[in-house]
């Protein structure tokens, strides 16, 4: 069976540069409402994966997103968030992609194309059997990405990946492949559209679960959130005031002395019942 990449297929919209701004914005929207029902479908999928990495982050596992351009900045970005918002060392889960950091900003030339590189950036990390690899790859044909799947499988680590093509390569490759198919983009080819806000989905409900069911989330609050700002400091404060009962201000100055709501809620509880 020969393999269609449906990311380079056609736009269904023609004459583009002619159109007026409002035409352009609507029609952009109407295929953007087609994102949720593509990754509603891939949601056992995802609930496989998300099962198989709690297993695994709690006798120490990791999770590592691996991609080249789009699909690695956006695997990048979901990592660099769990610090800040779940109180989650950034050593839990890392982002990879191709190029180096550099690549974040500015495109490295045929690092995607490179067949051993991808598994010598893990190697870098100490990669184990309990570590979880996920590979981004909107076309499914990433060399960078697909070379370090395999090899991991090789080892016995855990694999996934996320797609926007069926029976893509490297969905064949993978444990646990997701795929999440779109359609065609707006701009014929140009896959950080329908295809990133799809794995921006993804990777956001992969790790937001994972975190839940590791324990950073109490009630539907981020109770080990960093208070790196005065909005987040306000929010911390707020939270231990409402579940202690307590003034706004003593429960900021207990947020403060303990460094998390969560920390500061059990430390004031332990206190009162000793």
């Amino acid at each position: 069976m020969t393999f269609v990449k449906v990311t380079e297929q056609p736009s269904l919209y023609d004459g583009l540069d002619k159109k007026p701004v409002i035409d352009l914005l609507r029609e952009i929207n109407e295929e953007d409402k087609k994102v949720a029902f593509a990754v509603e479908k891939a949601i056992p999928q995802i609930e496989r994966l998300v099962t198989s990495i709690v297993s695994r982050m709690k006798r120490g596992g990791r999770i590592f997103y691996m991609g080249a351009g789009t699909s690695g900045r956006l695997g990048v970005l979901d990592a660099s968030e769990i610090p800040p918002t779940f109180g989650m060392d950034p050593t839990w889960v890392i982002g990879i992609i191709a190029g180096g950091d550099g690549a974040l900003r500015n495109p490295v030339e045929n690092a995607e194309d490179d067949l051993c590189q991808g598994w010598r950036d893990l190697e870098r990390f100490n990669i184990n059997s309990l570590d979880t690899v996920i590979g981004i790859a909107a076309s499914g044909t990433t060399p960078y990405v697909i070379s370090a799947i395999e090899e991991c499988r090789r080892r016995g680590i855990l694999t996934a990946s996320i797609t926007s093509n069926p029976d893509a390569p490297i969905s064949a490759v993978s444990d646990i492949p997701i795929e999440m198919v779109v359609g065609p983009e707006y701009v014929t080819g140009s896959s950080r559209m329908k295809s990133g806000t799809g794995q921006k989905m993804i990777c956001n409900m992969i790790s937001t679960a994972v975190m839940i069911k590791m324990g950073r989330v109490k009630g539907n609050r981020m109770v080990n959130m960093q208070l790196t700002n005065a909005k987040l400091v306000d929010r911390g404060a707020r939270m231990v005031a409402e579940e202690l009962s307590l003034p706004y201000e003593e429960a900021k100055r207990l947020l403060l002395m303990h460094g998390s709501v969560k920390k500061a809620v059990d430390d004031y509880r332990e206190h009162m019942q000793s």
